[in-house]
């Protein structure tokens, strides 16, 4: 069978996916919502708006919010940190942009064995990203309209990511970017209230809009594809809301996003539907401790452990060998990495920092940091290995061993726990959630702006005028 035959082998032919999804924006409640999405919804928005914070530091956002204050336009949305407003799809392309820039957003997650991790969205900040700049356009939306629109976005989302083929991914797409579209454009479209074909002219628009490509990653562009989401989802739910038309079943057919970007869909996964289960809660979302790829985080623990047990200073250790499979070993690319952005998609860097400063996080994970000698030579001691043991297990675990040896002849050996430290297996407290988000404010927000930052967010039910006190709250009064 020839490449252009097999790529039709599995194309959607006679699904619903576009009018399931519309009518389950349509149709869904913050009272059909179970308590447990809830929950899990709201330790996702900490973490996520303290992700924006920790972004608004970075160069990339200047840019952007040169670019974006320049353009000036409708104020509709204040900017990331600054007091003037733009259009929202403006605000929502910088917002979006900060809260994947340190690569430490939340990670869906998927029980498929035919899956690979990388595969799926990072199901926060296109959503989310949405709503707070959607509701400042509108004005006076309360909390409760804010996480209904948020709870549509994520799992309009994470079901499409997870019934799409892993062809998607495996052939250089950036599922954050590309699926995040339809998170950014669900939530937007349920705060402005678009029903029937408007609704799905909308979801045709936002296909055509969706993109991203993993050669991208260790890029100031590789946090654009998430801003991109959160802008286009926006600007699709605006230009759909004005009677701009689409293909009202524009994610199914063989011409449709799924076909033409993931090869297909599982076909007996979509008896699952939107909301039957949910899956913030099944089978769950994985919140980062650390800014950088997933696939990295099993292999960072498991060296902070071995250093940490065994009491190995940087100057004890002669070289360090991670063996893994190619599911990790060929997107965390970088055998030397010379500046954040690539550290976070390099394991030499990441288990480097760990050996010098028992530590991985905003500090170190920053050009400074990555830049010192320190850094740079503990790199050249760490190389990674492909396991053919490992590779033949499959793809649906991070799995991953370290050898340690030392340079009195000894060795330190040890195996990842495939149970990673923040996934629902293995979740993150609520302090802990709460300590990270602390963290990436931390040389923006004063601890008071924090404190009233992390309530507005816990407590986000309970807001009268949620995108504006949201938005506001990320900004420093000094």
């Amino acid at each position: 069978m020839s490449v252009a035959q097999n790529a039709f082998a599995d194309m959607p032919q006679g699904t619903s996916v576009t009018d399931d999804a519309a009518d389950f924006v349509e149709g869904i409640r913050i009272e059909d919502i179970p308590d447990a999405a809830i929950q899990i919804g709201t330790r996702c928005i900490v973490d996520g708006v303290g992700l924006y914070v920790a972004g608004s530091e970075e160069e990339t956002i200047e840019i952007l919010i040169d670019d974006a204050v320049e353009q000036g336009g409708r104020p509709d949305a204040l900017v990331l940190g600054r007091t003037e407003k733009v259009p929202a799809p403006l605000a929502a392309r910088i917002l979006g942009t900060a809260g994947h820039a340190h690569d430490w957003d939340d990670s869906q997650v998927s029980i498929d064995p035919a899956h690979i991790y990388g595969l799926l969205t990072h199901p926060t900040i296109p959503p989310l990203t949405a709503a707070i700049v959607m509701a400042q356009k509108i004005g006076n939306v309360s909390g409760k309209d804010l996480m209904l629109a948020f709870q549509t976005g994520f799992e309009v989302e994470c079901k499409i990511s997870e019934w799409m083929l892993p062809q998607h991914y495996m052939q250089g797409m950036h599922s954050s970017g590309t699926v995040g579209h339809f998170g950014a454009y669900a939530a937007a479209a349920k705060l402005l209230g678009l029903t029937g074909d408007t609704l799905r002219h909308g979801f045709g628009i936002a296909a055509s809009f969706a993109a991203g490509i993993r050669c991208n990653f260790g890029t100031m562009t590789k946090p654009l594809h998430v801003g991109r989401a959160a802008e286009n989802g926006i600007t699709a739910a605006l230009l759909a809301a004005r009677g701009y038309t689409a293909d009202p079943q524009a994610l199914d057919g063989p011409w449709g996003f799924m076909a033409v970007q993931g090869g297909g869909v599982s076909y007996e996964k979509l008896s699952q539907g939107f909301g039957n289960t949910w899956s913030i809660v099944d089978p769950g979302v994985s919140i980062k401790p650390y800014p950088c790829g997933v696939l990295t985080h099993p292999t960072i623990d498991l060296m902070l452990r071995l250093v940490s047990e065994a009491d190995i200073q940087p100057s004890d250790i002669d070289a360090v060998t991670v063996y893994a499979g190619s599911n990790i070993l060929k997107p965390i690319r970088y055998p030397i990495a010379v500046n954040h952005l690539q550290a976070k998609f390099s394991l030499p860097a990441a288990l480097s920092m760990i050996a010098l400063s028992r530590k991985a996080g905003k500090i170190e994970f920053s050009d400074e940091f990555v830049a010192t000698d320190a850094m740079q030579e503990m790199q050249r001691r760490i190389r990674t290995e492909l396991d053919m043991d490992i590779e033949n297990q499959g793809f649906d675990k991070m799995r991953s061993r370290i050898t340690i040896r030392l340079k009195n002849g000894q060795e330190v050996a040890g195996w990842a726990d495939e149970r990673y430290r923040g996934g629902p297996e293995n979740p993150l407290t609520d302090g802990e959630v709460e300590a990270k988000a602390r963290s990436c404010c931390e040389g923006v927000l004063s601890e008071k702006e924090q404190d009233a930052l992390l309530s507005s967010c816990w407590g986000v039910l309970d807001l009268n005028d949620a995108g504006a006190v949201l938005a506001r709250s990320m900004t420093s009064s000094s």
